[in-house]
């Protein structure tokens, strides 16, 4: 091996290591996550009921739709453009706040005169008027934490989004459920925990870049990099469309009580899709300099790895949590119950749209409007089937149409992506079906089982059946990496 071929290798190894070192850290506050994000669910679902929660499902909809606008593709876009830039990068990324901050403030503005987008089935109290003014934080922690993760910094997205949010979320709702504001009360909690997460978010930011001394917005530069990141922010949006679409147009067929059910499935699911996301904090920056120096098939790599790492665990989170379904969502209420069905269409889809969402972290460099072209005809497929299966079926039936778009995208992106960097990318092994057959049998042997044992043994079990065999029959050498406490000694094995 030449020496330039042995520095290329151990730059390879560094960058895997990082890649697992952060997917370690997250799958930390991914368990902190879970942790924290059940008990709102039960407060929310035994205190407050499926009415009130599914008009705070809509409102927080509303107001994230304008954030994710207003970020405009910087969570991911910001690693390109600080790779890129010979500015200091707390310039660069003083940039990228203050367009964030000036199109959330617009954002705002807008719903604030013109409430009953965010509240359209119920009267506008005090609170409601000012409650769109909390995008402007969701903006600030977005940004923030995507210049710390270009650092590699990712443990202060886990304390920020796995940490402080959740908890303060689930303290405030519960404290507030008892008091007169409580018809409120879940805004208000929403407000206050995304407050609290700007606040984790901003002070680790301030103490790793300083102020930006020598500084000042300039809107040439502004409009340059908005114009810089519209395909990604298409993409980007498109991408959240997709996971709130099914909300909104069951939202218009059905009334607040359908909706509650929906969101507390829904919530369910998307703990183990904010896996893959807790991945992009730090798989960006890698892809970003790679593709930047040309390394086309070490990009691809890291792909296929991240790939498998995520499709791994959401196998098995969803073969854990579609046996005990029933007796998962029946814990929030009576009600909740009937939607153990939605919630294993629900895991269906969201297994389907990992490949989809990590092959989409490399396409947003090498092929932008490809991938937005793409995102935007999966809304489309998603739409259609939606209208059609949503007025017969409800809530199944807007899963059933995210799953579909889910599949679609997953095929289309993934081909895309091999064939722009003429390597393959897809994440998917037999070893997930070997463990996936007997981890299937004996959850359906669980599902006969007592509610209680389901809950507090029987999901264990098929997390450990289905673990223990893809742990010795899947992870080979960097795969291990993921978790391994001494990295060198993984990639030996």
């Amino acid at each position: 091996m030449s020496a330039a071929e042995a520095q290329s290798s151990e730059a390879t190894r560094g960058e895997t290591v990082a890649l697992a070192r952060g997917g370690r850290t997250s799958f930390f506050g991914f368990v902190l996550r879970l942790a924290a994000r059940f008990p709102f669910l039960f407060i929310a679902g035994r205190l407050y009921g499926p009415d009130a929660l599914g008009r705070f499902a809509y409102a927080t909809l509303v107001v994230e739709l304008v954030a994710a606008l207003a970020t405009l593709g910087l969570k991911r876009g910001l690693a390109a453009a600080l790779a890129s830039d010979e500015r200091p990068e707390n310039h660069v990324v003083a940039d990228a706040l203050t367009l964030g901050l000036v199109l959330a403030a617009l954002g705002a503005a807008l719903l604030i005169a013109f409430p009953f987008i965010v509240f359209p089935e119920r009267q506008i109290s005090g609170f409601d008027w000012l409650f769109p003014a909390i995008t402007l934080a969701i903006v600030a922690s977005d940004i923030s934490l995507a210049a710390l993760a270009y650092r590699h910094d990712i443990a202060a997205t886990v304390r920020a989004r796995s940490i402080v949010e959740p908890w303060m979320l689930s303290i405030a709702s519960l404290l507030l459920a008892f008091t007169l504001l409580k018809p409120d009360g879940l805004i208000i909690a929403y407000a206050v925990s995304m407050a609290a997460a700007m606040l984790a978010s901003l002070i680790p930011f301030f103490a790793a870049f300083g102020l930006p001394r020598g500084w000042s917005p300039q809107p040439g530069r502004l409009l340059h990099l908005a114009k810089a990141n519209l395909p990604l922010a298409g993409a980007d949006v498109a991408e959240w469309g997709a996971r709130r679409l099914d909300f909104f147009i069951l939202g218009r067929f059905f009334g607040n009580e359908v909706l509650g059910i929906y969101y507390i499935a829904q919530q369910i699911v998307s703990l183990p899709q904010r896996l893959k996301s807790s991945f992009d904090p730090i798989l960006a920056p890698v892809l970003a300099s790679n593709l930047a120096d040309g390394n086309i098939a070490k990009a691809a790599g890291h792909v296929r790895q991240v790939a498998f790492w995520v499709g791994v665990v959401q196998l098995g989170a969803a073969l854990g949590f579609a046996f005990t379904g029933r007796a998962a969502m029946g814990l929030f209420g009576p009600l909740f119950a009937s939607g153990a069905v939605i919630l294993t269409m629900l895991l269906i889809a969201e297994l389907l749209a990992a490949q989809a969402a990590v092959a989409e972290s490399a396409l947003v460099y090498v092929a932008p409007n490809t991938n937005l072209g793409w995102s935007l005809l999966g809304l489309v497929l998603q739409t259609g089937a939606s209208l059609i299966l949503v007025p017969r079926y409800g809530g199944l039936g807007a899963a059933a149409g995210l799953a579909m778009a889910a599949l679609f995208l997953s095929v289309v992106k993934s081909r895309t992506l091999s064939a722009k960097l003429h390597a393959p990318v897809s994440g998917w092994r037999w070893s997930m079906l070997a463990a996936a057959v007997p981890a299937f049998a004996l959850g359906f042997g669980i599902m006969q089982t007592w509610e209680w044992f389901q809950l507090s043994i029987g999901f264990w079990l098929i997390l450990g059946l289905y673990g223990a065999i893809v742990w010795h029959f899947g992870f080979k050498g960097p795969d291990r990496l993921l978790f391994a406490r001494r990295p060198g000694d993984a990639l030996k094995a």
